[in-house]
């Protein structure tokens, strides 16, 4: 699938990003002083501490009615009530994907709902056929050990980092109200060990000041498990989605195929043909002069001429936005090599590619080049440019790279956008690096499909 520099994706906490998918803000403190302060911790400390209490009632609920189901299955009253305890994880999984959105800032599409053909039974039948239910009933029972044991390891690091970091604060309770020096580690019969000294003081804050720090870190790494279980068992199928971006692009590809022909008729009405017809004219017109005034109708025969040429040019510019002959002829190599020879700034062209891909994956290849070469044209204000092409395993790999100012983009509306769209119809990547000022490097991934 395509994507681009920039976007967002549907886990907004990945590497490099901040909050809301946009690039990190720059901070004074490091990472790993700041993240026991940090709004991402305690959203994750929030999402473990709840999970447990949801996990268990959602677990004890998923057994309940899938036992009961079961149980009674030897009576028709066994079938609903098993596709009810399904509908029910189904429910529940949906508020699992709400909890993860909002606490993990994880965006985990819905599946598609059931859709029976009419009638209960035909209901009772999706339920029981669909995946999702099953994959849902999985979860429940796989996340409450899970929500469980996080629980626990999180409140018990939490709760003793920060009892200890704020030791010195609070140990006056033990002489005020115990009346012994501070936290008992040790006693028996004959003697007793307490700590109540300064440097032991000293010794335990800086042990919670520890724990408090690699708390934030044990509880990041707790709900990535968390992240795994919620793709995997809650959101659609690998086959749904595939088949929801196959739909996707197949509009892609008719809504491209029909904007190709609406430009081709544009051109061909706008420019040859409007000019066939002058041509057209201006030939009766020679004609009828041809007796009266030969050397006007000459001139005339020769204006034609030249239009002729005029008009079989812009042909030849349409067929070759069409699909270039070079390419089909002679490869990547000699048709890239023509399209720099036709670019503003100098470009350096390097093609290593012992075979060639699929025709149709050659041409998206061209096409792409060709585009953003006249990006490079038209906005980069750049002084040279480079074109390199090669195979990368079975994919076809295009890199343009300029010296420009940068600040390329794919918002709605710009020609990478478009671009992007096209690869995305053939499971092809755009990846655009473009920084203000410059340069930019603009990297195309293409199935080779030889």
């Amino acid at each position: 699938m395509a994507t681009a520099y920039g976007p967002d994706t549907r886990d907004l906490h990945r590497p490099g990003t901040g909050s809301g998918g946009h690039p990190p803000a720059k901070h004074v403190l490091p990472a790993a002083l700041r993240a026991p302060f940090e709004g991402r911790t305690w959203r994750e400390l929030g999402y473990v501490l709840l999970s447990m209490p949801i996990s268990v009632v959602l677990f004890c609920f998923a057994v309940t009615m899938v036992s009961l189901g079961l149980g009674m299955l030897i009576t028709f009253l066994g079938i609903p009530i098993l596709a009810a305890g399904l509908a029910m994880c189904r429910g529940f999984g949906a508020v699992e994907r709400a909890r993860a959105r909002a606490l993990l800032r994880l965006d985990v599409a819905d599946p598609a709902p059931i859709r029976g053909k009419g009638g209960l039974m035909s209901w009772v039948g999706a339920v029981l056929k669909s995946g999702v239910s099953w994959r849902h009933l999985l979860y429940a029972v796989l996340h409450m050990p899970w929500a469980t044991f996080a629980f626990v390891v999180a409140v018990t690091f939490w709760a003793y980092g920060w009892a200890a970091f704020t030791y010195p604060l609070w140990r006056w309770v033990f002489p005020a109200y115990a009346g012994v020096g501070g936290i008992q580690l040790y006693g028996d019969r004959t003697h007793q060990v307490y700590l109540d000294s300064p440097f032991e003081m000293a010794v335990t804050s800086a042990l919670g000041l520890a724990l408090v720090l690699v708390t934030p870190w044990i509880v990041r790494g707790l709900v990535a498990v968390d992240r795994v279980m919620v793709l995997g068992l809650l959101g659609p199928s690998r086959l749904a989605t595939r088949v929801s971006e196959l739909e996707s692009d197949r509009g892609v590809v008719v809504d491209t195929a029909a904007a190709d022909l609406r430009r081709i008729e544009r051109d061909l009405h706008d420019g040859a043909q409007a000019r066939l017809v002058a041509l057209a004219m201006d030939l009766g017109l020679a004609k009828e002069k041809l007796t009266d005034d030969p050397e006007a109708a000459a001139r005339m025969v020769d204006e034609a001429h030249g239009e002729v040429k005029v008009a079989l040019q812009e042909l030849r510019d349409l067929a070759r936005g069409i699909h270039p002959a070079v390419l089909t002829d002679r490869g990547l190599d000699a048709a890239l090599s023509a399209i720099a020879s036709r670019c503003t700034v100098p470009v350096k062209v390097v093609v290593d590619l012992e075979s060639r891909p699929a025709q149709a994956i050659e041409g998206i290849a061209y096409f792409t080049v060709s585009e953003l070469l006249q990006n490079v044209s038209k906005h980069a204000r750049a002084t040279r440019a480079s074109v390199d092409v090669w195979r990368a395993g079975d994919r076809l790999m295009l890199q343009v790279g300029d010296d420009g100012r940068g600040g390329a983009g794919v918002s709605t509306g710009s020609g990478l956008a478009g671009l992007t769209e096209r690869l995305d119809a053939v499971d092809g990547i755009l990846v655009v690096d473009s920084p203000a000022g410059g340069p930019t490097t603009v990297t195309a991934e293409l199935p080779w499909r030889g």
